[in-house]
């Protein structure tokens, strides 16, 4: 938002100048509705090297989503999304580096990421793994892996490493079995759950 609202000042500078206000002038191109004359996108050079890599599509002085493409590869791989009263409401980024938003970032009030949710079809309307951060760390994860709309796997972690996966193994939307882990270690297996949930089986793994 910041660098949006740079964006914007450059727009109204006057005639005094120097080399690098007269660069980012060049590269902060505005865009207007022919009929109204409002604008509709902003461009900008965000690592100030003289070559366009951040483009806002806005509803006048309201932004409404930015692309980026930050290594100036010629593919997008970051997006960000704002509300109507122009708040950044999440960010998407290509975790295949192919131009496509295929995962999404969503913060809590403290700016930190809260949540992130990941599609393996990069359609954000068909998330197949969600993964819920406490701080910087996930702290578990969700997954749907056969994407039948219903979520099949969950994950606990600790300190950012998996503590325990359970799997629903006959497709009625609850655990069947579960492992634990230490570390990479595979320690033991759940199974048989009761009508509450709770597995009556418990064996070491070998």
């Amino acid at each position: 938002m910041r660098r949006l609202m740079a964006a914007l000042v450059l727009l109204g500078l006057g005639a005094c100048s120097d080399p690098d206000t007269d660069q980012l002038r060049k590269t902060t191109v505005p865009t207007y509705d022919t009929a109204t004359g409002r604008l509709t996108q902003l461009t900008f050079d965000q690592n100030k090297n003289g070559v366009i890599d951040t483009w806002t599509d806005m509803d006048g002085a309201k932004p409404v989503r930015t692309r980026q493409d930050r290594d100036e590869d010629g593919r997008i791989d970051r997006w960000e999304y704002y509300d109507a009263n122009a708040k950044l409401v999440k960010v998407g980024f290509s975790r295949r580096n192919d131009g496509k938003a295929d995962a999404w970032a969503y913060s809590g009030s403290d700016g930190k990421v809260e949540r992130i949710e990941i599609s393996q079809t990069s359609d954000e309307n068909a998330i197949s793994r969600w993964e819920f951060y406490q701080g910087d760390v996930v702290e578990r994860a969700e997954e749907d892996t056969n994407g039948d709309g219903r979520v099949d796997k969950w994950e606990t972690y600790r300190d950012g490493v998996v503590l325990t996966a359970a799997f629903d193994e006959d497709g009625d939307a609850k655990p069947d079995r579960r492992f634990t882990y230490d570390g990479a270690t595979l320690v033991f297996i759940e199974s048989e759950p009761d009508a509450a949930g709770r597995f009556r089986r418990k064996m070491p793994a070998k």
